[in-house]
């Protein structure tokens, strides 16, 4: 599969191929990692992928070269073309007595006769003082005295009317209004639930994995081994009309599709900006600024 795919969180040009393994004889089907973006305009565009004798790829989007990658490089495409040698033993076990724990609890550690675990967090500062000219008869809020009751008020059903809340003017002068309480403050004496410091454990052997072992779908290759191109088929999922594919090209001389593309594509793309610029003006020249043209090529 090769070509673009914009949808959501999507974007990306793919290049994908199915590979058949040798030893197995089943299909595997390869991604490249890393595929160029999408171009974001309402213009034509044309992709190449290049796929050279000697294992190199090359993706292009008008005629820009965009993404190099190699066939038989396992940093390129995933999984590799060429699997590992090895592979983890899927039938190799752990042992029950294997220890992973680098530290345990020191068995050896003894909580502290003054170490109180049911003292709280904080207790009351009991050198703190009440403010000077603290309003203790003083709510926080009154009822606002402008406030008057609606004349459609029927209290059987909307209930008894209540005055709306305001702040207290005479709290705005006060150090504070109500009744007063002692701030909090950190207890010195808690310390928490007791917990054994932890050592190095003796017994501890490593984060265990299985061993290696030859991986029988291996298998060594110079280059891929492509099946020739016997169709082509356009895959298209889209909930917007105007999507539109045509001047599909295989050929074996580079040259071929590049020629192909200056004369086939080129004039088209430039034509298509200078109607969209043509389209733009005058749509900001209307005082549609902000009005986006969705401008396909026929």
């Amino acid at each position: 599969m090769f070509g673009p795919d914009k949808c959501g969180s999507t974007n990306k040009v793919h290049f994908i191929f199915k590979h058949k393994n040798p030893k197995t004889g089943e299909y595997v089907e390869h991604h490249l990692k890393n595929p160029p973006s999408v171009p974001s305009d309402k213009l034509s565009h044309v992709y190449t992928a290049i796929l050279k004798p000697d294992n190199e790829l090359r993706i292009l989007i008008d005629g820009e070269e965009k993404n190099a990658a190699n066939f038989l490089s396992s940093e390129d495409f995933e999984p590799p073309l060429i699997p590992a040698k090895t592979i983890p033993d899927p039938d190799d076990k752990k042992p029950e007595d294997w220890d992973e724990r680098a530290k345990i609890p020191d068995p050896d550690a003894v909580k502290p006769d003054d170490w109180d675990e049911d003292a709280s967090m904080e207790i009351e500062d009991e050198e703190a003082v009440k403010p000077e000219g603290w309003l203790d008869d003083e709510p926080e809020e009154i009822d606002d005295p402008e406030a008057t009751k609606p004349e459609d008020w029927d209290d059987e059903e909307d209930g008894e009317w209540e005055a709306p809340k305001i702040d207290n003017p005479k709290c705005e002068t006060a150090p504070g209004c109500g009744e007063w309480k002692r701030p909090m403050k950190r207890n010195p004496a808690y310390k928490g639930k007791w917990h054994a410091p932890l050592i190095d454990n003796p017994n501890y052997k490593g984060i265990w994995k299985p061993r290696d072992i030859p991986n029988p779908e291996y298998f060594e290759l110079d280059k891929p081994d492509f099946e020739p191109i016997v169709a082509i088929g356009i895959e298209i999922w889209t909930m917007q009309d105007g999507i539109l594919f045509d001047n599909i090209l295989i050929t074996a001389d580079e040259k071929v599709a590049e020629s192909y593309r200056k004369t086939a594509w080129k004039p088209k793309f430039e034509a298509e900006k200078e109607k969209l610029k043509a389209e733009e003006a005058a749509a900001g020249s209307d005082g549609l600024s902000d009005f986006q043209v969705d401008f396909r090529s026929p």
